[in-house]
């Protein structure tokens, strides 16, 4: 009975263009770095969650997008996801 859901098959890192920019993004596969493709595709003002590290263990990470389109990373705490 939803009907704002829309789903996408494919390569999660390129982020989904057609619809950005996004307030936030929520990523549940660990990377090594954060996507560039989502951080563009960030609206100024908004957040991305991820976990970043390697198989071993990431840390779980805030990367917020100021008004003038810089990053601020916060390391959260170290928790561990498929990659």
């Amino acid at each position: 009975g939803l009907s704002n859901v829309s789903i996408r098959v494919g390569d999660g890192s390129r982020g989904w263009p057609e619809h950005a920019p996004f307030d936030k993004i929520l990523v549940t596969v660990a990377a090594g770095r954060a996507p560039p493709a989502l951080l563009e595709q960030l609206k100024p003002g908004g957040r991305l969650v991820m976990p970043v590290g390697p198989e071993q263990g990431q840390l779980l990470t805030v990367i917020d997008k100021d008004s003038v389109g810089q990053l601020k990373t916060r390391k959260l705490i170290p928790v561990r996801f498929s990659r």
